[in-house]
């Protein structure tokens, strides 16, 4: 296999992103195919056996098993890099993984970890039961509350956990304040920024150690595959992150990590484009009498819309709102829908809506769910890339139907 430009720091170093997008972390083979390549293999051949022995040690450079490196998913992992502008990303088979990678690979038994209140709710089931069942303590705070951060803070505590926008509430935690706070503290912050992906928000920016994707949502954009990723530093990834992706084995498949790539070739074209339906699709359900509590970052009615303007750079492509009669109501507007499909995934090029309260948050008790804002009537939209002016006229139309 040769190298091209693509894996060249020096070089990639000065590409803008519509260009890293694209090109980032390529290889080509002596071929020279203009797709990046489809490694679909388990394992690989050696020379010789001393080559064999040499690259198991690390002694020399190469492909071993692809539960530990494999040649298309070093492309995404590179392109990913370059990205989010992280010393290191190693990609994971889902975005659960990620999270659950970042977070017991450095953790240990009587360590305690500081999270956002507001989580999506299998993040929830990490904080809320799976660390307690290794013996690790959780403590969860109001995202947006700065003290409550600070107050939280113990002298074993190790981890900083949040979403930010958070799913699916769109709360916004202040990531200057807290990744400085957990910098001076020597905490680590573990950001997942799947909600503003890495093109409108950058955490690392803000002083994050370590930044998770699931692929599933933006990255891929169509549905398709499952994937996540971890961002870090060289560091963080030589001391913990490494040895728990080797010998656990959370690897992302070769194909998906092939449909990765190809979805993030458009990525900066499909957020744009469903950014700007997001926000008109915002200004309209806000007008409606049906509706209450529409929340959208980029919205001067947000709580914290002065925060969204100052690390985000665009309000994203989800809008979530509360329908007047609870949970009945919500059904009703959802199956009235006729383009506009009900599915608990999101950041598709199809619009997308889900009740989070019977689905993606449903484990949660209903005291849990009113604890983070999410009442039997709250619905979470996901706006893709149809033509805006149809997707609001689907709205309409169900509205209407609701009477």
């Amino acid at each position: 296999m040769t190298r091209n430009a693509g894996f060249d720091r020096e070089t990639t170093k000065d590409w803008r992103l519509e260009t890293r997008l694209v090109r980032g972390g390529t290889m080509r083979t002596e071929l020279g195919e203009n797709s990046e390549a489809l490694f679909n293999t388990s394992s690989f051949v050696y020379d010789a056996a001393e080559e064999a022995a040499a690259r198991f040690t690390g002694q020399s450079q190469g492909f071993t098993y692809s539960r530990l490196n494999n040649p298309t998913v070093a492309m995404f992992e590179e392109r990913m890099r370059l990205i989010e502008g992280a010393e290191q990303a190693r990609a994971t088979a889902t975005g659960m993984a990620a999270v659950t990678a970042a977070l017991l690979s450095q953790l240990r038994a009587g360590d305690h970890v500081v999270a956002s209140r507001a989580l999506f709710g299998s993040c929830r089931y990490i904080t809320d039961t799976l660390l307690p069942q290794f013996g690790m303590s959780a403590t969860l705070v109001e995202g947006p509350d700065n003290a409550a951060w600070e107050a939280a803070v113990q002298d074993n505590t190790k981890v900083f956990f949040l979403e930010t926008p958070a799913n699916p509430t769109l709360n916004l935690v202040d990531l200057e304040f807290v990744c400085g706070l957990a910098k001076r503290r020597g905490i680590c912050s573990v950001v997942d920024n799947v909600f503003a992906t890495p093109l409108l928000q950058k955490p690392m920016e803000f002083g994050a150690d370590v930044v998770v994707y699931s692929g599933t949502k933006h990255i891929d954009g169509q549905g398709r595959v499952l994937g996540g990723c971890v961002l870090c530093s060289k560091e963080f990834f030589e001391t913990h992150l490494n040895q728990y992706m080797r010998h656990t084995g959370p690897a992302l498949s070769p194909f998906n990590a092939w449909v990765l790539l190809k979805g993030l070739e458009t990525l900066d074209l499909r957020l744009g484009r469903m950014g700007e339906t997001a926000a008109r699709g915002a200004d309209f359900l806000a007008e409606q009498p049906q509706l209450e509590n529409v929340l959208y970052p980029f919205r001067p009615d947000h709580p914290q819309y002065e925060l969204a303007k100052r690390q985000m750079k665009g309000g994203g492509t989800i809008v979530t709102f509360d329908v007047k009669g609870g949970r009945e109501a919500a059904f009703r507007l959802m199956n009235a829908l006729r383009i506009i499909d009900i599915s608990n995934n999101l950041g598709d090029s199809k619009s997308l809506i889900t009740h989070p309260a019977s689905t993606t948050h449903q484990r949660l008790t209903p005291e849990e769910r009113l604890a983070v804002g999410i009442t039997e009537g709250t619905i979470r939209l996901s706006f893709g890339l149809e033509n805006g002016d149809d997707l609001i006229a689907d709205l309409d139309q169900a509205l209407k139907a609701l009477g």
